[in-house]
C-alpha cells in the first residue's frame, strides 16, 4: 500500500495532537501530562489493555487482532522533550519555559497514536502489538527501565521496532542499515587538582587550567593516531569549569565530555586511554586527577532479518527508490539500542525534510507532513508481520 487512506484522512487530527504536545513538552522520566495524555487516546481507541507507570512513566497499549492467534509484536515510541528555549516562533511553541520538543518526540508519539487507532478500528491481523510510548530517551535510558519493569515478558513482545524522524532526508523517504547503526554514548568526568594561587606568581603554585588543556589535547589523539583509521570513534570534551577570577589561579578544574563509538574494541580503547593520558599528563604537571568513565547507552544494532522485513515495509509505503537501505552509520545515540539487545528488531529514520533544522535545536520543529507516512508504516508492519 502507499500512505493508507484512512490515516490520508485522519492527519489533520493527528497533528493537533503534535501541536498538543508540542506546546506543552515534559522532560526525562517528568512526562506525567504527556503519558496521561497518551493513556486516555489508547483507552478511547478501545485498546484490550492500557498499562501506566511502566519504566516510571511510560505506556503500553495492546491491540489483540480478529485473525486468530499470534506473535505479539512491539512498536516504540518515545515521549520526552529537552531542556532547551525554543526559538522556533511557530503559533504552537512550547508554552513551558527551558523546555521544548527539539527532537521530534511529539511527532513519533503522535505517529504511533494515530496508528494505533487505526489498528483498533480494523483488527486485520493475527495475533497482538503492543504500542509502547516511554520517558526518558533523551539521557535517562527510559527504554531500559520500562525493560526492567519487565516490559518484554509481561505483554510476550518477540519482535520490537523503532523509528526516528531524520532533518535532511527528504519528506517521503525512509533509510537504515543492518548492523551498528547508531553509536554506544559514554560519557566522562575529570576533575583536575593542583595548588592554586595568584595568576601573577604561576610559579608558585601548580596550574590545572594548563593540565586540562594539555589532557584535551592529548585526547584528540585518541581518535587520530590510536584508533583504526577505518573505524568511527569521536571524543569531544563539551564542558569545562575552572575558577572564578581573572587573577587567581584555581585549585581545580572540572571537565566532561562524550565518546562515541561502533564496535566494542573502539569502545574499549577509548575508555583505556583516556584513563592513560589523565594519569600521565596529569602526573608530568604535577597535578592529581580523578576520571570517571561511564559507559552509557549501547550501540544501536539493527538485526539482519527485521531490517530486510523493515525495509520491504518501507517501500510499499514510499517505493523501493525512496528506501536507502546503506546508510552511513550515525554517531548519535538511542536508548533503543537496549531494546534491540533485548528483543529482535529493527529501527529506521523517515526524513523530516532537507531544510530542516537539524535535531537539538532551538529552531527545530517536527514536520506535520510526515504523519500520514509514520503512521502508514507502522499499521502495514503489522499487518504483514501478523497475517496469519
Amino acid at each position: 500500500m502507499p500512505v493508507n487512506n484512512r490515516l490520508a484522512a485522519r492527519a489533520d487530527a493527528i497533528k493537533e495532537w503534535r501541536r498538543h504536545l508540542h506546546q506543552n513538552p515534559e522532560i526525562m522520566y517528568e512526562v506525567q501530562e504527556t503519558a496521561a495524555f497518551v493513556a486516555e487516546k489508547l483507552r478511547a481507541f478501545g485498546c484490550d489493555e492500557v498499562v501506566e507507570g511502566l519504566g516510571k512513566t511510560g505506556v503500553v497499549g495492546i491491540i489483540k487482532g480478529t485473525k486468530g492467534d499470534g506473535p505479539t509484536v512491539g512498536l516504540r515510541s518515545d515521549m520526552d522533550a529537552l531542556p532547551i528555549e525554543e526559538e522556533t516562533g511557530v503559533p504552537h511553541a512550547s508554552t513551558k519555559p527551558g523546555m521544548m520538543h527539539a527532537c521530534g518526540h511529539d511527532g513519533h508519539t503522535a505517529m504511533l497514536l494515530g496508528a494505533a487507532e487505526h489498528l483498533c478500528e480494523t483488527r486485520g491481523f493475527a495475533g497482538s502489538v503492543a504500542v509502547i510510548f516511554q520517558p526518558a530517551e533523551e539521557g535517562g535510558a527510559g527504554a531500559k527501565a520500562m525493560m526492567d519493569d519487565g516490559l518484554f515478558e509481561r505483554f510476550g513482545i518477540e519482535e520490537v521496532y523503532g523509528m526516528h524522524n531524520y532533518p535532511g532526508i527528504p519528506v517521503g523517504e525512509f533509510a537504515m542499515r543492518a548492523g551498528p547503526t547508531m553509536a554506544a554514548t559514554d560519557i566522562f568526568e575529570i576533575v583536575v587538582t593542583g595548588v592554586g594561587g595568584h595568576a601573577a606568581r604561576p610559579h608558585t603554585g601548580i596550574d590545572p587550567v594548563v593540565t586540562s588543556a594539555q589532557i584535551i589535547t592529548m585526547l584528540q589523539t585518541i581518535a587520530s593516531r590510536n584508533a583504526d583509521p577505518l573505524e568511527s570513534i569521536v571524543v569531544s570534551v563539551t564542558t569545562i569549569h575552572a575558577g572564578d577570577a581573572d587573577n587567581v589561579i584555581p585549585e581545580r578544574v572540572k571537565l566532561t565530555g562524550t565518546v562515541r563509538t561502533l564496535i566494542p574494541e573502539m569502545r574499549d580503547l577509548a575508555e583505556r586511554r583516556i584513563g592513560e593520558i589523565v594519569e600521565s599528563v596529569s602526573a608530568a604537571m604535577g597535578c592529581t586527577a580523578v576520571l570517571d568513565y561511564e559507559r552509557n547507552y549501547p550501540v544501536v544494532v539493527n538485526h539482519e532479518r527485521e531490517t530486510a522485513f523493515a525495509a520491504t515495509i518501507a517501500s510499499k509505503v514510499v517505493g523501493a527508490d525512496k528506501v536507502d537501505t546503506a546508510m552511513a552509520p550515525v554517531m548519535g545515540g538511542e536508548d533503543f539500542a537496549f531494546m534491540l539487545e533485548g528483543r529482535p528488531g529493527a529501527f529506521i529514520f523517515t526524513g523530516n525534510g532537507e531544510d530542516s533544522a537539524n535535531l537539538h535545536s532551538p529552531h527545530y520543529d517536527f514536520n506535520d507532513d510526515i504523519i500520514p507516512l509514520g503512521a502508514s508504516y507502522w499499521v502495514e508492519l503489522v499487518e504483514t508481520r501478523l497475517a496469519g
